[in-house]
């Protein structure tokens, strides 16, 4: 069984630096997931592979796997 990352709801409402407040909006989240063929619902409810979303080669994405592994770093992954 692998360890891979898990890119969940909280990192996506908390990454900073896109906005004036902290988050990606989840309107145009949604649509992202829509336009890449992830499943939103599925994401919301169990968070989604890190690579999954590095696959969509999307610069926000990959901004937002980082993200996750800098709070996942900091809670000791």
């Amino acid at each position: 069984m692998t360890d891979e990352l898990i890119v969940t709801t909280r990192h996506l409402f908390t990454i900073r630096g896109y906005n004036r407040r902290a988050g990606f909006c989840r309107d145009k989240s949604k649509a992202f997931f829509r336009r890449h063929g992830l499943d939103w619902r599925a994401f919301v409810r169990d968070g989604i592979a890190a690579s999954q979303l590095e696959a969509t080669g999307d610069g926000l994405a990959l901004a937002l796997v980082a993200w996750a592994q800098e709070c996942e770093a900091g809670n000791g992954r």
